[in-house]
């Protein structure tokens, strides 16, 4: 079966899986940001503002995903915006954005709570859940663009150049 097959059976798996973890890390990130804004019981600025950059993380994720998921099924090889570069472009800056996010929310958490033993935070398993769907996310966005790196590698020595279809 070529690469170019599993591409297209891929990139909507993946793309769904980034886009229905981004959900979950949407609902996460808004429950605490509107628990915070209501309470101010975050325990410092930093926790507040990490948890506010994850939920940008989420929105962007899940709004240019969708984007790309929908072009991606309406043309997979026949547009700019579902080119090799496209892709390219968009992974990178996820991959950077998940990568400061949950960096950020790691460090913040200091790797992880036992809940049963701190006192510093107030929401322990939702705070620990935001962390580990981070990490989700960052894996996702890793693996999809170790794809796009090989394909466009594919398309650059195939003469298509990164300009060249994804699929």
């Amino acid at each position: 079966m070529a690469f170019e097959s599993h591409v297209k059976r891929g990139h909507p798996i993946t793309f769904g899986l980034m886009i229905i973890f981004g959900i979950i890390e949407l609902a996460l990130s808004a429950w605490l940001t509107s628990r915070f804004n209501a309470r101010h019981d975050y325990s410092s600025l930093t926790e507040r503002d990490r948890v506010r950059f994850v939920l940008f993380a989420c929105c962007w994720t899940i709004v240019l995903g969708f984007f790309y998921g929908i072009l991606f099924w309406h043309s997979a090889s026949g547009s700019v915006l579902t080119s090799v570069a496209s892709h390219l472009l968009f992974l990178i800056l996820t991959w950077i954005i998940w990568t400061a996010a949950a960096a950020s929310v790691t460090e913040m958490l200091g790797g992880g709570l036992n809940c049963k033993t701190q006192a510093i935070f107030n929401y322990c398993s939702q705070l620990n859940a935001l962390e580990a769907f981070a990490w989700l996310e960052w894996l996702l966005t890793t693996f999809a663009l170790i794809v796009v790196i090989i394909r466009g590698i594919k398309a650059a020595r195939g003469g298509d150049g990164y300009r060249g279809s994804l699929a």
